[in-house]
């Protein structure tokens, strides 16, 4: 089972144990890529989408920080951790998708990139739940681990 940090000797589930682990700066950074349809972008106001329900940005990044912070509640053997900071940032790119960058850091023996996973990808789902009422026809293309550093590797996708 080499390989698979969250299996034992005998193949079943475990926390990785990081009590030996040098504490050290950690940094990730995860995209989320929302297609959003012309009957959503028209109420596009300002950089912001507007509905009945309040800003939908802005609504997204509470929620994508609210979530970074509850990782550990979500994945069962993520460690909790305490965010030393985390960011979200809302663009459209040149196709009209909404890109959600989350950053999140921590100074901590284990590394924080399911954090920004998770903040991602919970602001996109809440795009989608207060866009849903102009149209069902929202796809959340992806999500993907675009840096991270600290530990044992750092990573940067290309």
């Amino acid at each position: 089972m080499s390989g698979f940090t969250h299996l034992n000797k005998t193949g079943k589930a475990t926390m990785v144990d990081v009590s030996a682990k040098q504490v050290t700066y950690r940094m990730a950074t995860a995209r989320s890529i929302v297609f959003l349809p012309d009957e959503v972008l028209k109420h596009l106001v300002n950089g912001d989408l507007q509905t009945k329900k309040g800003s939908v940005f802005q609504t997204a990044i509470i929620a994508g920080i609210m979530a970074a912070k509850k990782t550990g509640d979500l994945i069962p053997l993520c460690h909790p951790l305490g965010l030393d900071n985390c960011k979200i940032d809302i663009q459209l790119n040149e196709k009209q998708e909404v890109v959600i960058d989350c950053t999140a850091t921590i100074t901590a023996k284990t590394g924080i990139e399911m954090e920004a996973l998770v903040g991602a990808s919970i602001a996109a789902l809440t795009i989608y739940d207060m866009c849903k009422a102009l149209s069902h026809d929202i796809v959340i293309k992806e999500t993907k681990l675009i840096e991270k550093a600290g530990g044992k590797r750092d990573f940067k996708r290309a």
